[in-house]
């Protein structure tokens, strides 16, 4: 069975040992950041801080915190575990040979369709409708001395495409600026944006707050376009995921939620929102952005309220940032598939560092594989993107540095190129445009300019090594 919702997996983690109760009176304003940031950067465990200023309600915090806490949200012993089953649904024939041959792979696509969101008409999330709505009651968060003001972290933002009605969920934070409105942070090249600029005028939107972990997570995956993360999420949980319709806007929630925002944004109105304490470890400039008009909230009537804490990492998100590492080298791999493995290393948050290891087998195609990245959706964003070989462990940095640093001639294997950056890319000369760089650390080809293969390794035989293996204990070392 999977997390039926937020409350459940609480009680999972208590039972393992990895959830701590605060029991003492906490301010929403740094304090309960602070405590948050120490704790991760322990290993965790998860929190739950039953008393909070100002609020009836509590805040749980550093909810995948660690390896072992993604592993208990997912319910999964090892990262790639769902990379597998991913893997395992991908590998469908472009063209099957003949009707036996298609109905082979009928079980995948079964499968696939038992994960299709289901609709009810009841739900949890909805025992309680404040009237009139307000934000006053919730815990809201501000995470660092700096910030604009309190900042909702962790809302799971759904909006319908204006054309097609596709639905859309994605995670983006929202400034409170007052009982009724919040800024709505979408980047001009996020799906939120673009339906809000298809809309012409208002744009519908509901903001769940607090899910079971399979959909948190769903709501932050960089999905394909057009991919429905509310399946993505029952897949991951192996159930389909209840959802109800808002009471006030056309769009579905999830019905197990804490709570509901519902309300809408207007394409012509802009507000100053930040700066931001960012998962970059930096401060995102204050800058105009969307704003959110609340006209109904909804929530349990024992609700929790679910905060996260971003800044210099490693934070939560850096193990969030593993489980879509693992996910998706599948997905790259069936765009590329010389590539081997992949690695987001922490420090790079996520977009502005990839490792790729490939099974070179012709000149150039390190630099092919750089291109053909930047070229896949929000990979785009990498500022720096390192290839090796494919025996080299991507996710042994002293291995992949010893190749980089011995191996790079720089004229010959940098590559810059000048493109759309992450808007949080505080590097960059100007927001969202700028230059990303490439470094084929491969071992050069004939064609790229060597007799043979270069460098060549120094090795020992294999003969030698199992040798010493069978005379380990001869030598009476340890």
């Amino acid at each position: 069975m999977a997390h039926q919702d937020l409350q459940a997996y609480l009680t999972c983690l208590e039972q393992k040992k990895l959830l701590h109760r605060v029991k003492v009176e906490v301010d929403p304003v740094l304090e309960i950041a602070a405590i948050a940031d120490r704790v991760v950067k322990k290993g965790g465990p998860a929190l739950l801080f039953e008393r909070v200023q100002g609020s009836p309600l509590p805040v749980a915090a550093n909810l995948f915190g660690s390896r072992e806490l993604v592993q208990a949200a997912l319910e999964i012993d090892d990262l790639n575990e769902p990379a597998e089953r991913l893997r395992a649904l991908l590998d469908l024939p472009v063209a099957a040979g003949g009707w036996l041959e298609k109905l082979r792979h009928l079980p995948r696509l079964v499968e696939l369709g038992r994960y299709l969101p289901r609709r009810v008409q009841n739900a949890p999330c909805q025992e309680v409708r404040v009237e009139p709505p307000s934000l006053a009651e919730l815990p809201v968060l501000q995470l660092w001395p700096e910030d604009g003001g309190r900042f909702i972290t962790l809302p799971l933002v759904f909006t319908r495409d204006p054309r097609s009605g596709h639905r859309n969920v994605g995670m983006y934070r929202m400034q409170v600026f007052d009982e009724r409105t919040t800024g709505m942070h979408w980047h001009i090249h996020k799906d939120g944006a673009d339906h809000l600029r298809r809309s012409q005028g208002r744009l519908e939107v509901a903001a769940a707050l607090g899910a079971d972990p399979a959909v948190i997570y769903a709501a932050t995956a960089p999905l394909p376009p057009g991919f429905d993360e509310m399946l993505f999420a029952g897949f991951l949980r192996r159930e389909p995921v209840e959802m109800v319709p808002a009471l006030t806007v056309n769009v579905e929630v999830p019905a197990r939620a804490e709570i509901i925002l519902e309300g809408y944004v207007d394409v012509h109105e802009r507000r100053m929102e930040g700066p931001f304490g960012d998962h970059t470890g930096y401060y995102s400039p204050a800058d105009y952005y969307p704003v959110f008009h609340l006209t109904c909230l909804t929530r349990r009537r024992r609700a929790v309220y679910p905060a996260t804490v971003v800044g210099p990492p490693p934070m939560e998100d850096a193990y969030l940032g593993k489980v879509t590492e693992r996910l998706f080298l599948p997905l790259i791999q069936m765009q590329l598939p010389e590539v081997v493995d992949i690695n987001f290393p922490v420090e790079g948050v996520f977009h502005n560092c990839v490792i790729v290891s490939i099974c070179k087998s012709y000149p150039g195609q390190a630099r092919k594989v750089m291109h053909a990245l930047w070229g896949l959706g929000q990979m785009m964003f990498t500022r720096l993107n390192i290839v090796v070989d494919d025996d080299v462990d991507v996710h042994d940095l002293s291995a992949v540095r010893w190749r980089v640093l011995g191996n790079i001639e720089p004229r010959r294997d940098t590559v810059i190129v000048d493109g759309p950056v992450d808007a949080l890319d505080h590097a960059a000369a100007y927001t969202g445009y700028g230059s990303k760089m490439g470094l084929d650390a491969t071992r050069k080809m004939p064609q790229e300019g060597y007799p043979c293969p270069w460098p060549r390794e120094a090795r020992m035989s294999k003969e030698i090594l199992e040798r010493i293996d069978r005379k380990w204990h001869e030598y009476g070392l340890p």
